[in-house]
């Protein structure tokens, strides 16, 4: 890194609201950082928020423009600190803002209160530290020790909000996956889970906030299953078993598509954020979400209001037998199945997807999406076997996978059987099929039930268990 003249003084972000049109060097922690996006110019710009003891329930927020990506800083955690020189304070629609101006500001990113570190790990090239700010860092880490980073808000105020927030609820437009809906744009507090390149330059961010994802409706046509069958998921094919078993188990993952400008953006792993302005589709029956033109993502704190309340929603769904079934299906599924386990307690199709032992029974609670074949005249094997082999596309909020029902398991599931017209009703009314006066509409959108299901998971291949995994329903009747 260059020489550059040490600085004088540091302002608190207190004094340096008031110095409007001065150039202020200040060291502030970051509260929340946009992620890079490009300017109506040639540049690339993002802001970050922050915070001192100085101005702690409210934050002074930082544009800064730089010719690439590499250039702006790219902010590893909420908590983190800042150090900037030379930055300009404007007043902008009605706010105080500051600006970085990328031939005259520096900057430097530093850990949090958890480091004793004083070597940037990012840092504008003409940036040297200086014994001014060893001094001012080590101040905020000290003052950091001792309080509740929450967006700036302090503890005692950050938990009397929490218990506004759990009685009252939150801002209208931030919503969890369980309340969003076709084409409506709203602000979503998530953790990303990954981001992956799933096809040749094609991106998809994984999200996840603890809560289930709306059903939809199955608009795909049942006579088209077997040569253009409904995809088990949005990404070309299931992702990696390791990284299938770092995913919560219970929970809607969303998947969100990332266009090509925002390819290179930083969306680190495992972090909690604020994405604002985000708009999701339905694509074959699965929740499809985009990242618009106007769209922001802000990193949060773990100790952030609505991330506690999404990680208190999550903890409470995990010890009971109840609450890993889907919460559109509580109190409890229709009546159109009964099961010969009921002792065990219910499984997500993610517990199915990453469970370590095969073979394994399940019982669960899901819709069945799709049959192959759909005509009930082949639901069996051809005169003189008559064993039943029938594949369902099931799925739940966590996962869709395919389920075979064959021979004496079809026998059990179907009562034995029964006559083409009795067959045809219990299909329909398995899979939602809209019929009026005992004629049905194919072509009419889908809206299957939640059934309850035993599954078990099995292998075809000894050499290669996880590869060749399998799965059948069992112990099971439909009794609609």
């Amino acid at each position: 890194m260059q020489e550059r003249e040490e600085v004088s003084v540091y302002f608190s972000i207190n004094d340096a609201v008031s110095a409007l049109r001065q150039k202020v060097s200040l060291i502030g922690v970051i509260t929340e950082y946009t992620l890079p996006e490009m300017s109506r110019g040639t540049d690339w710009f993002c802001s970050l928020k922050l915070m001192d003891a100085s101005y702690q329930d409210h934050g002074l927020v930082i544009n800064v423009f730089a010719e690439s990506v590499d250039k702006l800083p790219l902010v590893r955690s909420a908590g983190d600190i800042v150090c900037f020189t030379s930055i300009t304070i404007n007043f902008h629609h009605e706010k105080v803002i500051a600006v970085f101006k990328k031939s005259i500001s520096t900057f430097a990113l530093f850990e949090g209160k958890s480091s004793k570190s004083f070597i940037p790990y990012q840092a504008s090239s003409s940036y040297n530290l200086g014994k001014l700010d060893i001094e001012v860092l080590t101040s905020l880490r000290t003052w950091l020790l001792n309080y509740q980073l929450d967006s700036g808000i302090s503890s005692g105020r950050r938990m009397l909000l929490l218990k506004l927030f759990l009685l009252r609820g939150t801002s209208e437009s931030i919503l969890p996956l369980e309340k969003i809906r076709d084409g409506k744009c709203f602000d979503l507090v998530c953790k990303i889970l990954t981001v992956r390149e799933v096809s040749k330059d094609n991106w998809m961010l994984f999200l996840w906030d603890g809560t289930d994802a709306p059903p939809l409706s199955c608009r795909t046509k049942l006579n088209l299953e077997l040569e253009n069958p409904l995809p088990l998921q949005l990404e070309a094919s299931l992702l990696p078993r390791d990284v299938l078993c770092e995913f919560p188990t219970v929970g809607t993952v969303l998947r969100v598509i990332v266009d090509q400008a925002s390819e290179k953006l930083v969306f680190q792993p495992w972090r909690w954020v604020k994405i604002i302005d985000l708009v999701c589709e339905e694509r074959f029956g699965l929740w499809c979400g985009h990242l618009k033109p106007s769209t922001r993502v802000r990193i949060l704190s773990d100790e952030d209001i609505t991330v506690i309340d999404r990680q208190r929603i999550y903890a409470d769904r995990l010890p009971t037998k109840w609450d890993r079934m889907p919460s559109s299906a509580l109190p409890w599924p229709p009546q159109i199945t009964e099961t010969d386990l009921g002792h065990l307690p219910f499984a997500t199709l993610m517990d199915a997807l990453t469970c370590s032992e095969v073979p394994t029974k399940f019982q669960c609670v899901v819709r069945v999406v799709a049959i192959c074949p759909w005509q009930v005249e082949n639901f069996r094997s051809p005169t003189g076997t008559c064993v039943y082999r029938i594949r369902l596309t099931l799925e739940d909020p966590t996962a869709r996978i395919h389920a075979i029902i064959y021979a004496e398991d079809g026998e059990k599931f179907f009562n034995g059987y029964p006559p083409m017209d009795v067959l045809m009703s219990k299909r329909n009314a398995l899979l939602g099929v809209a019929a009026e006066d005992g004629v049905e509409d194919l072509d009419a959108p889908r809206n299957p039930p939640w059934v309850q299901l035993c599954l078990k998971s099995y292998f075809v291949d000894d050499n290669d268990p996880w590869s060749s995994r399998k799965y059948r329903v069992f112990d099971t009747r439909l009794v609609a």
